[in-house]
């Protein structure tokens, strides 16, 4: 609407000035870019959604899993039957995979990331070092054992001491997933949902196997 000259009246003045203030107010200085605001959430969700419990699990597993590859090298050179060769090939095809996915979720969250070395944990009791194994691994002895043999001797103590490996992963996740507010994120749940089908399908498969020998 044009107001004619001289046609000011304070009330117009005032609604001028109120339009003046709402069009400054609208125009104000944006907040953060949305794409900026959903990687800060994401970074937010990666500090947030674990638990000291799932820590401890991809760490442990790590080693766990180291050992069952450092098993399974040995097939090749120690006279192990075809079908045993084939699957240590399958154990460590596998358990590379996880322990490079494992690695990856613990440096993404600024963790420390174990080498896959199959020592176990080491902790300090009264100024000396001692290793803690994780379920059903190899003793230093079992392993000079399975080392020492041949043959049909090694593709049963493959299968016997690896059915025992796998039945310590199997312990862990059902650990695992008994601790409070443990397993809730995503990839920690359908890794350990993943490590518990496949290892329960290799035990029966390890038991079948060995009953046949």
């Amino acid at each position: 609407m044009i107001v004619p000259t001289g046609a000011w009246t304070p009330a117009l003045l005032l609604l001028a000035a109120s339009a003046c203030a709402s069009g400054t107010q609208g125009s104000a200085a944006p907040g953060p870019e949305p794409h900026a605001a959903t990687a800060s959430a994401r970074a937010d969700s990666v500090r947030r959604s674990y638990t000291p419990a799932d820590v401890e699990f991809m760490t442990h597993m790590i080693g766990h899993h180291a050992q069952a590859i450092e098993m399974a090298q040995l097939a090749p050179t120690h006279g192990a039957s075809a079908s045993v060769r084939t699957l240590a090939d399958r154990i460590i095809n596998a358990q590379e995979d996880e322990i490079a996915t494992m690695q990856r979720w613990l440096g993404a969250r600024k963790l420390p990331v174990p080498e896959a070395g199959s020592a176990g944990t080491t902790m300090s009791m009264h100024g000396t070092e001692h290793v803690m194994l994780m379920p059903g691994m190899l003793t230093p002895d079992q392993m000079r054992e399975l080392d020492q043999a041949r043959g049909p001797d090694f593709d049963r103590l493959f299968l016997t001491f690896m059915i025992q490996h796998h039945k310590g992963a199997l312990t862990m996740v059902q650990q695992l997933f008994g601790a409070h507010g443990a397993a809730q994120e995503d990839t920690i749940f359908k890794f350990a949902s993943d490590v518990s089908a496949d290892q329960s399908t290799e035990v029966a498969r390890m038991q079948t196997m060995l009953a046949t020998m």
